[in-house]
Parts: C-alpha cells; sequence; structure tokens
C-alpha cells in the first residue's frame, strides 16, 4: 500500500536546463542547499542522452534553449506519455507562451528574475505529483503481473463474475459444473488478492477487461 511504502533511498531529483551557465550554477546551489540530487544541463539534446533518474523526479526547464526549445521538449514528453512534471523558467514571458505551458500541463512558468521559494514550492508540488504517478504506475504493475498469473479459463470466469453473471449462469455458458466454476472463482480470487466482488470488478475495470460473449462448449467439452 502507498502508506506503507518505505522511504525513496535518495532525495528526489530535479533537472535543470538552462543554456546559461551561470543560471544554472546559481539554481544548482539553490536546489543542493534544499537537499535535492541536483543534474544541470544546457540543452534538450543534452537531457535526451540521460537517463532518467528512478525516484521522483522534477524537470526545471528554460522556455528558450538553443537547438529544440522547452515548449517543444514538452510536448515531445507528453506524446511519450512521460508524467515528468515540468517548471518552466525564462526571462523572456508573453501571456501566449505562459498559456501555451500551463495547458500543456506544466506546474509552474515563472519569469526571471523569481524568488527562490516560488521554485522550491514548484518543485515540492512537482516531486509530490510524480511520487504519485510513479506509485500508480508500480500498482498497475503489479496488478497486470497477478492478472498474468490466471489461466485462460480463470481469465474467462473473472470477466463473468465481474459482469454480475451468478455462478450458475457461469456454468450454464461455459458447459461447466456449478462446483467446478467454484473452484476457479475461488482461484481468481486468490491470484488476484480480492477481498470481495467488488473489489475483483475495481481490478477489473484497470485492467479495461470488457465482457465477452460465451463460447458455448459442444458436448463432452471439458474445462
Amino acid at each position: 500500500m502507498a502508506g506503507q511504502r518505505a522511504k525513496d533511498p535518495s532525495p528526489p531529483t530535479v533537472i535543470v536546463i538552462d543554456d546559461d551557465s551561470a543560471v544554472r550554477e546559481s539554481i544548482g546551489r539553490l536546489l543542493r542547499s534544499a537537499g535535492f540530487q541536483v543534474h544541470l544541463l544546457s540543452s534538450v539534446n543534452e537531457f535526451l542522452d540521460t537517463d532518467l533518474p528512478e525516484g521522483p523526479t522534477c524537470l526545471v526547464l528554460d522556455v528558450r534553449l538553443p537547438g529544440q526549445s522547452g515548449l517543444e521538449l514538452q510536448r515531445e514528453l507528453a506524446a511519450a506519455k512521460k508524467a515528468l512534471p515540468i517548471i518552466f523558467i525564462t526571462g523572456h514571458a508573453d501571456i501566449p507562451m505562459s498559456v501555451q505551458a500551463m495547458k500543456g500541463g506544466a506546474i509552474e512558468f515563472l519569469t526571471k528574475p523569481f524568488r527562490d521559494q516560488d521554485l522550491l514550492e514548484a518543485i515540492q508540488l512537482g516531486h509530490a505529483r510524480h511520487r504519485g504517478s510513479l506509485e500508480q504506475e508500480t500498482a498497475m504493475a503489479e496488478l497486470r503481473a497477478r492478472f498474468e498469473t490466471l489461466t485462460a479459463r480463470e481469465r474467462e470466469i473473472m470477466v463473468s463474475v465481474v459482469s454480475g453473471r451468478l455462478n450458475k449462469q457461469i456454468a450454464g455458458d461455459l458447459g461447466l459444473s456449478e462446483i467446478t466454476v467454484k473452484v476457479h472463482r475461488g482461484q481468481v480470487m486468490r491470484k488476484m488478492q480480492a477481498s470481495s466482488v467488488t473489489d475483483l470488478t475495481r481490478m477489473a475495470d484497470r485492467l479495461q477487461l470488457a465482457p465477452t460473449k460465451p463460447d458455448r462448449p459442444g458436448p463432452g467439452r471439458l474445462a
């Protein structure tokens, strides 16, 4: 459970991308003094060549950069479905630019010179969001792994159960005895670690399992 997760083994990371070395170093000193791990980069290309940390990470990104711009990187990350929180910084802000950044999901859009506290608060929010995303990804991966342990028949039973079918109805749909359905159903609940049918239904919704039409077996077909 999320509340029982161990603390991250290392501090959250902030990746700063700004082509002005003085700005980079200034932000770097501030963030290190606040206890963050910091990576200082001068371009989007450098970022794309860098492996992302595993823990909570936030990106402090200049809008105007040589080569690919900050806004272009934001669009690229969104297209790749990488939920990396972004805080934009710029010395040349305009309203359309800030609106575009915020519509793209940016945490904040700060105009240089900005207050240290404004940047730190935005970073804390970014890390909180990314931590939540990582926990959801982990939980989803674990759920998929449990589903993969089900046999083909157990998956059929699971879909039928969450569709509201009774054991007797499922038995008729699949040409099984009712006791066989009960056994498979018990296996599904155990393997999926579901405490109730409602719990199992929530899991099916997250897995986007769609009800299937019963495949009625011919006489003599076994489970």
